[in-house]
């Protein structure tokens, strides 16, 4: 496989928006995990008269940390296929790079193709980062921003971090529905159904991390592995990060069973925790219990995102699934907005934010 995909064979396109649609479809092929964020990018033919309908040139995805960005990856594949992109507009999900990491300036190369236009969905912001529509339109390069829910979607974890300067965080609880996360005995495998928890895992692959406290890992042994269908390792395995002062047994299945690697943070400061993962370039944190930690994240108010599976169960005693936070009064709780509600078996899966989803609108704009 080259660093690169092939250039696209030449089709026309309806609209600037089809090509961004296009991009968008192009930049899930990207791994949702990594540094950086899923970028797709489509270069097209200048207008012919007028015309309407525009020719694609060429196309390219980010493919992960140290591979060319998308536009560099879409630049390459014309090369490649012998293509002139002079005068091309490149239609991209997120607004060119003007920074020189692992790779360089995505603005700078635009630029230097000679491409005379840019269409983007997303601001870049990342401080690093950004700058790259200034940069080009410093140049003569015509910029333009296009805003698409399904762009702004695809980079909300990605962004909300990069703004944030710490991992993108999100709360999984799997309670009954009167909140408890186990019987008085403490038995708690399995409130949810298999719908439920082969989406838990389905989720974990698409994470850098996945966290637990000490109390968890000493009271329940768990493997923090995304795992298939069928029981086989997910191609994607994130960190596991074992939070708390107490040692991870020898013995303990984090320690002997494969998977992702293992990383104890001996503290209790979630924001020493949250640094120690940005470090890492975690961008993407799923943590999964137990009651203690997510207490912890609720209280420091970093949680950006909750995953509240839900059994229809009925225990009236055991253990909660958050403790105290302080809240006296209602008018005090935290809250989130729901992005999303769905079935999975007998349980219900709500899926909500800090910030309003991108791809839902609000109550006053409904």
């Amino acid at each position: 496989m080259t660093d690169h995909p092939a250039a696209a064979a030449p089709r026309a396109v309806a609209s600037v928006d089809d090509a961004m649609a296009h991009a968008v479809e192009l930049a899930t092929r990207g791994p949702s995990w990594g540094p950086n964020p899923r970028v797709g990018c489509v270069l097209l033919a200048p207008s012919a008269a007028g015309a309407p309908e525009r020719t694609v040139l060429a196309e390219g995805w980010h493919r992960g940390a140290g591979t060319p960005h998308a536009e560099a990856a879409a630049l390459a594949a014309a090369r490649e296929a012998g293509v002139d992109v002079r005068g091309a507009t490149a239609v991209v999900t997120l607004e060119p790079c003007n920074h020189t990491g692992r790779t360089g300036p995505c603005a700078v190369a635009l630029e230097q193709a000679g491409v005379a236009e840019v269409v983007y969905a997303v601001a870049d912001p990342n401080p690093v980062a950004a700058g790259g529509a200034e940069h080009l339109a410093s140049r003569g390069v015509r910029t333009e921003l296009r805003p698409t829910s399904a762009a702004t979607e695809l980079t909300h974890a990605w962004a909300t971090a990069a703004a944030a300067g710490r991992p993108y965080v999100i709360l999984k609880t799997a309670t009954t529905l009167d909140g408890r996360v186990a019987a008085a005995d403490g038995s708690s495998r399995w409130i949810t159904g298999p719908e439920a928890r082969t989406h838990a895992h389905e989720v974990r692959a698409t994470v850098d991390a996945i966290a637990v406290g000490t109390g968890t890992v000493a009271a329940d042994d768990p493997a923090l592995t995304a795992r298939r269908p069928g029981g086989g390792l997910a191609a994607h395995q994130p960190l596991r990060v074992v939070v708390g002062r107490r040692d991870v047994p020898p013995a303990a299945r984090l320690r002997t069973e494969e998977g992702g690697a293992l990383v104890h943070l001996a503290t209790h400061d979630v924001t020493e925790v949250l640094a120690a993962l940005a470090a890492r370039e975690v961008r993407t944190l799923l943590v999964e219990g137990g009651p203690r930690l997510a207490t912890a994240f609720l209280d420091a108010g970093v949680v950006d995102e909750l995953h509240a599976y839900v059994a229809p169960v009925l225990l009236g005693a055991g253990r909660g699934a958050v403790g105290d936070l302080g809240v006296t009064t209602l008018a005090d709780a935290p809250r989130w907005r729901t992005h999303d509600v769905r079935r999975l078996g007998d349980d219900v899966l709500l899926t909500a934010r800090t910030h309003p989803s991108p791809s839902r609108p609000t109550a006053q704009e409904a």
